[in-house]
């Protein structure tokens, strides 16, 4: 599958540090309770590590208890869904649309009403909050 944003693997190196580069381009998986985002709130939305574009909004998360952040969906037209049978099971890998990056795992098993858990690594995502608007009432 082509994407819109297409690097050699030695142009990926440069772009991202090391641990980055394994999770998004070797799907690897970080382990278990160590991100950075697994705890991260507030209003924004969650982009990709390898190429910005927005992937999840922060509304989508919750807590799966799984020791990754989950989502019960993206935003629709970027993430591609592909068939991962590596380490003798059957899932499904979820890549960024624009990139390939590798995000994580989807899985039906999620406790909202889209009964899915997009399982993502910290590492292959960024968090951008959305400032409170200037014209919002400020406390005090």
């Amino acid at each position: 599958m082509g994407f819109e944003m297409e690097l050699s693997n030695e142009k990926w190196r440069e772009k991202l540090p090391e641990d980055r580069y394994e999770v998004l381009r070797k799907a690897a998986t970080e382990p278990p309770f160590s991100g950075s985002l697994l705890h991260v709130e507030g209003d924004g939305s969650f982009t990709c590590g390898g190429c910005g574009q927005a992937l999840f909004e922060s509304g989508a998360k919750f807590d799966s208890n799984s020791g990754w952040p989950s989502f019960d969906r993206a935003i629709p037209g970027t993430v591609v869904e592909r068939a991962d049978k590596s380490l003798f099971m059957r899932r499904t890998e979820i890549v960024c649309s624009r990139c390939g990056g590798h995000l994580g795992h989807l899985f039906d098993d999620g406790p909202t009403e889209t009964g899915m858990r997009y399982c993502v690594n910290s590492l292959a995502i960024d968090f951008e909050n959305v400032p409170a608007s200037k014209d919002a009432p400020q406390p005090g």
